[in-house]
């Protein structure tokens, strides 16, 4: 038998505040239109519109490896700081991703470029730029991706 739990607000047994909520062992049935209040209470945002869909740490030197990542199945080495992430579910549209990154370069930080060579709903490239504009091998590097998905 489903049960259905309908309430407008789930406070701690004073009354007082909000309660965390634990789920196992996932959390189903959230929709595309679930909200959260923000902390100081005046905005209210979307929750699945707010999380990130994907993220990878990768090491590009040597062999590119995945160190861990969410929603990524591989990653490609094009050669010297420049990867391809491939996508284990595919965004909706290319017209609404948004990714952004950074990486560690010899002793020294480097920018993550998000390069639109061919913007593709299944792949993402990326370009890894040192502090004198060349491409360099990043150890590691992170990226991170917003948008719709499929």
């Amino acid at each position: 038998m489903t049960s259905q739990l309908n309430v407008d607000t789930i406070v701690d047994k004073a009354g007082t505040g909000g309660v965390s909520l634990t789920l196992s062992p996932s959390l189903t049935g959230i929709s595309n239109t679930s909200t959260y209040t923000s902390e100081g209470g005046a905005v209210t945002q979307t929750l699945v519109q707010g999380l990130a869909k994907t993220w990878l740490n990768l090491t590009g030197t040597g062999t590119a490896t995945i160190n861990g990542s969410l929603n990524i199945s591989s990653i490609t080495d094009n050669g010297t700081g420049n990867y391809t992430e491939t996508f284990s579910n595919n965004f909706a549209s290319t017209s609404v991703q948004s990714f952004s990154g950074n990486a560690s370069i010899a002793l020294a930080y480097g920018q993550m470029v998000n390069a639109n060579y061919s913007a593709a709903t299944s792949s993402h490239r990326i370009e890894v730029h040192n502090q004198s504009v060349g491409y360099a091998d990043c150890a590691p590097g992170w990226s991170q991706g917003h948008g719709d998905l499929a």
